[in-house]
């Protein structure tokens, strides 16, 4: 019977994985069309404002894009006012990416709410539960990471296949 019961948790615990999934990128997806960007840039505007400050090459290898798809990224984002670009202080070559008060703002509009309500929510775990959940997110992600990498390599190998052109 444990037998059981464990195959049927680690199931439905796969299956609110996967809802969870749909339910971030539906929300993900609606946040970039609020802010009139693709996918990509919302993940570089996450990446901006967790980090506060970035390189053109830390956001292209957060973001797994080339240097020239970022300068591209770059110069959206920085037309619709949400990035600002300057020189190094301490080295004129580099750049230095920042995010602008207007995508704050968004951010906060958007995303603070569900902070708020994440964080109520994780306020009925015990400090050893959090400690438990965080170890599962972080053991998750670096198997997503993982097989990330996997599927990257899969990609860069000839199928095998030839393809056949008709005259």
């Amino acid at each position: 019977m444990g037998r059981n019961l464990h195959q049927s948790l680690t199931e439905s615990l796969g299956n609110a994985g996967r809802e969870y999934q749909r339910a971030l990128d539906l929300f993900d997806e609606t946040a970039a069309a609020h802010l009139g960007v693709n996918r990509t840039d919302l993940r570089c505007l996450d990446v901006l404002t967790q980090m506060g400050q970035a390189t053109p090459g830390e956001l292209a290898s957060a973001v797994g894009l080339t240097s020239g798809s970022v300068t591209a990224m770059l110069d959206r984002l920085e037309h619709q006012g949400y990035v600002t670009r300057s020189s190094d202080s301490s080295d004129g070559r580099q750049r230095s990416v920042r995010p602008t008060p207007k995508v704050l703002d968004a951010v906060a509009k958007i995303w603070g709410p569900l902070v708020q309500e994440g964080g109520r929510i994780l306020e009925k775990y015990s400090s050893s539960e959090l400690k438990l959940i965080l170890g599962f997110l972080d053991r998750i992600r670096d198997l997503q990471i993982a097989h990330t990498e996997r599927v990257r390599r899969l990609a860069s190998r000839p199928t095998g296949r030839k393809s056949r052109s008709r005259d």
